[in-house]
């Protein structure tokens, strides 16, 4: 029963964030469907690509609750046209191998990157840097008109920034990949952004 309620949890969320606003009064309803629209229409990966990475998220969290509510609770899971990055920290390269696995097994998965760290967590303290960091790379990318920032993802896990997503040109990389690179605390960036102009992915770090 506890794996069936998170099952359709998982699925009531990913619905509920695409069509909430259908279940709204008209005139809301209206607004916050051109808003979405809008939104996901600037993205490289359009409305579809939207709509199916977030399933592909559903289905992996699922599988990883399924097998370990390790998985589920320690990782971070970025999906970005069916490129699925995982990142966090688990106590064993075992249980990091069975993650990447499990997540191949999910519909629609083209790639999975497996940057899960193992051993010990940085503590309620590296938690709280890790998501500082994070937060202040998101605030400048959305400050910086020179960046499509709903293209890229961002996560960070003691103090490595991990970076997935769609860039329109190399400079736009570039400054983000400078954004990333100067923030305190920021020990790596791994970059997974693919260019549009190339369609291939940059794997820097």
């Amino acid at each position: 029963m506890k794996h069936a309620s998170f099952r359709m949890a998982a699925v009531a969320v990913a619905v509920a964030g695409l069509l909430g606003p259908l279940l709204q009064g008209c005139t809301m309803a209206a607004f916050r469907v051109a808003t979405t629209a809008g939104t996901v229409a600037t993205e490289e990966r359009g409305l579809g690509g939207a709509i199916s990475d977030t399933e592909i998220r559903a289905r992996i969290n699922s599988l990883w609750f399924d097998k370990d509510e390790r998985m589920w609770r320690k990782l971070e899971l970025q999906v970005h046209n069916g490129r699925a990055l995982l990142t966090g920290v688990l106590d064993s390269r075992e249980m990091s191998d069975e993650a990447a696995r499990l997540a191949w097994r999910a519909k629609g998965v083209r790639e999975v990157i497996n940057e899960i760290q193992v051993g010990e967590s940085g503590g309620v303290a590296g938690y709280a840097q890790d998501t500082k960091i994070s937060a202040e790379l998101k605030s400048r990318l959305v400050l910086d008109a020179k960046v499509a920032s709903q293209n890229y993802s961002v996560t960070t896990t003691k103090g490595v920034v991990y970076i997935i997503g769609s860039a329109r040109n190399q400079r736009e990389l570039d400054i983000v990949n400078w954004y990333a690179r100067n923030i305190g605390g920021v020990q790596k960036v791994v970059s997974y952004v693919q260019v549009a102009s190339a369609n291939a992915g940059t794997g820097n770090r």
